[in-house]
């Protein structure tokens, strides 16, 4: 960039670049996006995933931990990613962090436009206390979990015997200590949902087990009912698997590219001060948000075009699409700023289809 150099840069981000007002301008960029037309062909908005993918650090940091499951030294990016591809909320969490812990941050801390209720996953984002939590936060939990076949289900009652699929179950269910402790878990909900605490601090205080914890423990009976509803359903609907399947396949697309547009250094975050991470990840989205933002305007007006020319646009052919496109994009060169430039508004009333044609 020329007539700018690195220690401007530097100065800006530290004097007027913080986490809360880069979410702001990710919160714009969701809500622009949410405006167009062709995001609505790839979902609904309701459901989100929600995945992690290792950033590299030095190895001569503190704050930088070995990762087994990646095998590599570095922290984890943590993304929540609407069906409609959008990124709405990322965080940066230690390697030794069970990535349950914060699955519910993502929704709590989002402020767009886009509020899912169901939230999407796999192993590592579900847990006994993380399904009992969300129920009661509202929020959906349908993760894609691996060797579900070695899971157990509960009864609601050791009287209960069931015919074809007895060998499934374990033990029942402790509703008397659910019905004892509830009032303190609604109590927790309400903090939370004020603002007063983050789930993730409560799941971190929930995690260790402790049969002194009785808290603990009545979320644990509340996750053991919904996870077996839900394991239920999973077994018995297809459907829901498709959609399970499809949502925590976008999030892992998002990773990858999110990791194309974070091309220097080597793809190291190159600072030793957690705050600093944590922007740099924030950062990342943000620039994410905005070529996906800037793919779907063109792909609009490209769309758009081709059906005034005769080409046959149907939507089926658009739920084809997706926004994470990179060929059209220069990430190396010149980039010239020019202030005074007139530059048009997007214009968020193309309508692709027809509504009598997408009917």
């Amino acid at each position: 960039m020329k007539n700018i150099s690195r220690k401007q840069i530097a100065w800006l981000n530290l004097r007027h670049a913080s986490e809360d007002r880069l979410d702001k301008a990710i919160t714009q960029v969701v809500n622009a996006y949410n405006k167009f037309d062709l995001p609505k062909y790839w979902g609904s908005g309701k459901h989100a995933s929600a995945d992690g993918t290792m950033w590299d650090l030095y190895e001569q940091n503190l704050l930088t931990e070995y990762h087994i499951r990646y095998g590599g030294y570095g922290g984890i990016g943590y993304y929540h990613v609407s069906d409609t591809y959008i990124a709405l909320f990322s965080h940066f969490i230690p390697c030794g962090v069970y990535e349950a812990v914060y699955i519910l941050d993502g929704l709590m801390n989002n402020k767009s436009d886009i509020q899912p209720d169901t939230l999407h996953g796999d192993t590592q984002a579900q847990s006994y206390p993380v399904f009992g939590l969300s129920h009661l936060l509202g929020i959906n939990l349908m993760p894609r979990i691996r060797n579900i076949q070695d899971l157990l289900l509960f009864r609601p009652d050791n009287r209960y015997r069931y015919k074809n699929i007895e060998p499934l179950f374990a033990g029942s269910i402790d509703f008397k200590l659910i019905e004892r402790h509830l009032r303190d878990m609604l109590r927790v909900v309400i903090s939370i949902k004020k603002g007063k605490i983050t789930a993730s601090t409560i799941l971190r205080r929930l995690g260790t087990y402790s049969r002194r914890n009785k808290l603990y423990l009545a979320f644990k009976e509340l996750g053991k009912a919904i996870r077996t509803l839900f394991l239920l359903r999973y077994i018995d609907e297809i459907e829901l698997r498709k959609t399970i399947q499809s949502a925590t396949n976008k999030s892992e697309e998002f990773n990858g590219f999110i990791k194309w547009l974070f091309f220097g250094g080597e793809g190291i975050i190159a600072e030793n001060v957690r705050h600093e991470q944590r922007k740099i990840v924030k950062y990342n989205q943000l620039v994410a948000n905005m070529v996906i933002l800037y793919n779907v305007e063109k792909m609009t007006h490209v769309l758009k075009h081709l059906s005034k020319e005769g080409v046959i646009i149907n939507k089926e052919l658009l739920n084809g699409l997706s926004p994470y496109r990179n060929s059209n994009i220069n990430r190396f060169g010149h980039y010239n700023l020019d202030l005074e430039k007139v530059i048009p508004p997007l214009d968020f009333g193309i309508k692709i289809l027809e509504t009598e044609k997408a009917k």
